[in-house]
C-alpha cells in the first residue's frame, strides 16, 4: 500500500467514524440509555448491595430463662447482630422469618443451663432467613463463632480458670489481612465490578445496534456495494461506540467512583484506558457476529443478554476460579470478561503494572484477534 493509498484508507476510516458519531447523536433515547448506565447504574449497584452482616435482625426463644441463657442471647450484638428481644414460640417464629421481618431466630431450649451445669451436651438451635444466601451465610457463621465463644467461657468457669491461666493455654489463631481494601467496603468493588459488566454489554451491542440499524433501513447494501471493503465499514462502527464508551468509563470514574465511593486509584490511568480499548475491540468482534444473524434490534438485544449471561459467570466475579469444577475452570479463559475482571482490579485497587498484568493482557488480545476477525469474516460472507 502506497502512501496515497493509506491516506485514503484512513479517510474513509475517519469519515465513517464521523458518520456513526452523528447517528448516534441524532438518538437521543440511545444516548439516554447510556448516561444511565454509566453513572445511575453504577451508583445504585455500589450503594444498594451490601455483602457485609450489619444489625441483622434477631429474635430469641428463650425456653430456660437462666443465667446462662441470658449471656447467650446478649452476645448476639451490634454491629453483626440486632436484637429485637424474645417471641413467644415457633409458630410466631416462621411467621415472622416468612414476611421478611427478621433475619434469624435463636431457639434456647429447656434445661439449657442446668445440662451444661452437668457437663451433658445440649444444642441451640438457629433458624435463618436465607432467601439472600449471602446474609444467611454470614450470618450462621457469626452465629456458629459466638456460641462457641460462649461454650469455651462457660467451660472455663465452671473449671474454675482465671484470666491468667486462660491466656497460658495452648490457642491457635486465625488472624486474616485484608490487602487492597482492608476496611471491605463493598461499594468499591460492586461498582467496579458493575462499570465492568456495563463495559461489556455496550461494547456488544452498540457495534451490534449500528450495522443493525443499516440493515433495518436498507443502507447496508449500498455500503457492501461501495468501494469500501467490510473492514472500512465495520471498523468505524467499533470506533466510534469504542470512544462512546470510553467517555462513559472517564465520566462514571471520576464524577461517581472516585468521588462519591471515595475509591483510592493506585495504578496508571493511561493503562487502564488502553486496557478498556482493548476490550471494547475483543467484545465488539461479538457485537458484529450478533449483528449478522440479527435483523432486528429486539434481536440484538435478546442476543446480548444470551451471550452476556455466561459471559459474566465466567469472568470469576462472583464465583472464585477456584471453587469451580475442572470443566468449567477452563471454560473460563474463552471469557473476555475474566481477562479484564483481573487486569481491571489489578490497576485501579492494586496499582499493578504491564510487567504482572502481561499474561492477562496476551490472553485478551488474543481473544480479541480472533473475536473481531470472525466478525469480519461473517460479515464478508452475507455481504461479500
Amino acid at each position: 500500500m502506497n502512501g496515497h493509498a493509506f491516506l485514503l484508507w484512513w479517510d474513509r476510516i475517519i469519515a465513517m467514524t464521523l458518520k456513526e458519531l452523528k447517528q448516534l447523536i441524532r438518538d437521543p433515547v440511545l444516548l439516554l440509555i447510556i448516561s444511565y448506565f454509566f453513572t445511575a447504574d453504577v451508583y445504585m449497584a455500589g450503594s444498594g448491595i451490601n455483602l457485609n452482616l450489619r444489625n441483622a435482625s434477631v429474635m430469641v426463644i428463650d425456653r430456660d430463662h437462666s443465667a446462662a441463657s441470658r449471656e447467650l442471647m446478649y452476645r448476639f450484638r451490634k454491629p453483626y447482630f440486632d436484637l429485637k428481644g424474645e417471641i413467644s414460640g415457633k409458630n410466631e417464629a416462621e411467621d415472622l422469618l416468612n414476611r421478611g421481618r427478621i433475619l434469624a431466630v435463636l431457639d434456647i431450649p429447656e434445661n439449657f443451663q442446668s445440662l451444661l451445669l452437668q457437663g451433658k451436651p445440649t444444642a441451640v438451635q438457629f433458624q435463618v432467613d436465607t432467601s439472600n444466601t449471602v446474609l444467611g451465610t454470614l450470618a450462621t457463621g457469626y452465629a456458629t463463632e459466638i456460641t462457641a465463644g460462649f461454650a469455651q467461657d462457660f467451660v472455663a468457669k465452671r473449671l474454675g480458670l482465671n484470666a491468667e491461666q486462660m491466656d497460658a493455654l495452648p490457642v491457635i489463631q486465625n488472624r486474616h489481612r485484608v490487602l487492597y481494601n482492608p476496611n471491605q467496603i463493598d461499594g468499591w468493588f460492586m461498582s467496579i465490578s458493575e462499570l465492568l459488566t456495563v463495559i461489556t454489554m455496550l461494547s456488544m451491542m452498540l457495534p451490534a445496534a449500528a450495522a443493525v440499524r443499516e440493515k433495518e433501513r436498507g443502507t447496508i447494501e449500498q455500503l457492501a456495494v461501495s468501494p469500501l471493503s467490510p473492514l472500512q465499514i465495520l471498523l468505524p462502527k467499533v470506533i466510534s461506540m469504542g470512544l462512546v464508551i470510553l467517555l462513559g468509563v472517564a465520566v462514571c470514574l471520576f464524577l461517581i467512583i472516585i468521588p462519591v465511593f471515595h475509591l483510592p486509584f493506585k495504578g496508571s490511568i493511561g493503562l487502564f484506558f488502553a486496557v478498556t480499548a482493548l476490550y471494547v475491540f475483543t467484545t465488539s468482534g461479538i457485537g458484529l457476529f450478533i449483528a449478522t444473524i440479527s435483523h432486528s434490534l429486539g434481536q440484538v438485544t435478546m442476543l446480548v443478554i444470551l451471550l452476556l449471561m455466561p459471559i459474566l459467570l465466567l469472568s470469576g466475579a462472583w464465583t472464585p476460579p477456584e471453587a469451580m469444577p475442572p470443566g468449567i475452570r477452563w471454560a473460563m479463559y474463552i471469557s473476555p470478561l475474566y481477562y479484564f475482571n483481573e487486569i481491571g482490579y489489578a490497576i485501579l485497587m492494586k496499582g499493578a503494572g504491564v510487567d504482572i498484568l502481561w499474561d492477562s493482557l496476551l490472553g485478551l488480545t488474543g481473544l480479541g484477534a480472533v473475536f473481531f476477525n470472525f466478525g469480519v469474516w461473517r460479515f464478508r460472507r452475507q455481504f461479500g
